[in-house]
């Protein structure tokens, strides 16, 4: 026997004053206000509104029409007193925007979101799913949040938030966290992967519709990844990830998505008793407690969105401990390191087989740029010989297999860093071009590693 399509769709309800609708029934109309005025409504197929085809009358297209009849609006951005946060939202806050913040617990997510009522002069409404009101305003009143520009509500209801949402004028709602919240009509419990879509996509259209910012707090599972669905991250309008060590003062904020914006940027932010402050310098920051002329650390510089930033990269070789080798990196791939030891021992014949070898990059900043192998290679050979690698020079090139150097992007931009910086050398590949900006440097130059790397 056939059931009919139409007898296994729920009931929705529908404000006979305005005629919106909703999955449940509520005691006041959040688009008019008006009370006592939900009615049931037996949706059918034929009468159901389609998601990619909104009436008319929403103020929306009702149907598609050329690009050159498209006329573009220049949304003013919110921006914030935060140069660094402004940086990596590309800008400022976007109206309309859902923006979702991730990092391990205690690295300071909370702490960030607590303060944008201070950086920004709106009106800011806290949702808290995780903590109490009062644990909120603690945390507020300690970092010395204007009073006047922060409303906090405890609620993890999706229905109620987006009531309360649509009836309190707020320039920009924060939502903490996702995985808390929850769709009574979705049979499974917070935290699970359809509550976090259909809660994620509910604040998407919610923002929409309402042309409110959005910050969404998203837990991170062990291995660093974000909880939840892969679709949250295909939701949201920017992705931010916050890095470093909880145990150290520096914090690190990543785009690693952003419609609004470039992608990669990074902001740097020192924690401190009055919250997260910018880290104005941040280059200067890193290398501020390097040992000049120590064997097995060098300089490299690479790029972060549009920031060129130098970093310390420091290598240890040292006697194998066990029968296999050790092989332990922080801050930089190990895979990737795996490669550039076989080049050390195909083209310099380094017994690296026999030794262990250990890469740590200082200040708690990750190395994704390729134009970081040059250092690598030469920290860990400054370390197998014992020897400086150049006391006040900075190493910038990709490394092939062939063992040859390659060019890198933006050389000019990293080269007058470290001008800046007071270093005296630049060791680049030999095909980098000229760069007349580069005039307080020494460029040494070459199209083999093995041809710079002697010292």
């Amino acid at each position: 026997m056939r059931t009919d399509a139409t007898s296994k769709r729920k009931t929705s309800y529908q404000c006979t004053s305005c005629g919106s609708v909703a999955p449940r029934w509520l005691g006041r109309c959040p688009a008019c206000n008006e009370w006592s005025s939900y009615e049931p409504v037996a949706p059918s197929v034929h009468n159901m509104p389609r998601t990619g085809a909104p009436a008319a009358s929403s103020g929306r297209l009702a149907g598609p029409i050329e690009l050159s009849e498209v006329l573009l609006q220049d949304t003013p951005r919110m921006r914030t007193t935060s140069d660094e946060l402004n940086r990596v939202l590309g800008g400022g806050v976007t109206p309309g925007s859902i923006t979702l913040i991730a990092g391990d617990p205690g690295i300071g997510k909370s702490t960030l979101l607590t303060q944008i009522p201070s950086l920004l002069d709106r009106s800011v409404l806290y949702i808290s799913g995780e903590e109490s009101v009062n644990q909120v305003a603690e945390r507020a009143r300690r970092l010395r949040v204007p009073a006047e520009r922060m409303h906090i509500f405890s609620e993890t209801d999706v229905l109620v938030i987006e009531e309360v949402v649509r009836s309190f004028d707020a320039d920009l709602v924060i939502v903490d966290s996702v995985q808390t919240l929850f769709v009574p009509d979705v049979p499974s419990a917070p935290g699970s992967v359809v509550q976090v879509r259909e809660s994620a996509a509910r604040l998407m259209h919610l923002a929409k519709q309402t042309e409110t910012a959005i910050f969404v707090v998203g837990h991170v599972t062990r291995d660093g990844s974000i909880a939840g669905p892969r679709v949250l991250e295909h939701l949201v309008d920017t992705v931010l990830y916050f890095e470093g060590d909880r145990h150290h003062v520096y914090r690190i904020l990543r785009a690693v998505k952003n419609r609004f914006g470039s992608t990669s940027e990074l902001g740097v932010f020192e924690m401190r008793e009055s919250g997260l402050q910018d880290v104005s310098n941040p280059s200067q920051l890193f290398l501020s407690n390097r040992r000049v002329g120590t064997p097995g650390s060098v300089v490299v510089c690479t790029m972060e969105g549009s920031r060129p930033l130098l970093a310390e990269v420091q290598a240890l070789v040292a006697d194998r401990s066990f029968g296999t080798p050790q092989r332990t990196t922080n801050g930089f791939e190990g895979k990737r390191l795996q490669m550039l030891l076989a080049i050390l021992e195909k083209h310099v014949g380094l017994a690296l087989s026999e030794r262990d070898v250990f890469v740590n990059v200082a200040g708690g900043i990750r190395l994704d740029d390729p134009a970081a192998d040059l250092g690598v290679l030469a920290a860990v050979l400054s370390s197998w010989q014992g020897k400086p690698a150049g006391e006040e020079a900075v190493f910038i090139g990709e490394v092939g297999l062939g063992g040859e150097l390659r060019p890198v992007s933006r050389m000019d931009q990293r080269l007058g860093e470290a001008a800046r910086l007071g270093f005296s050398k630049a060791v680049i590949p030999g095909h980098a071009g000229h760069f007349p900006g580069s005039s307080e440097l020494q460029i040494v130059k070459g199209d083999l590693f093995s041809d710079v790397l002697n010292w």
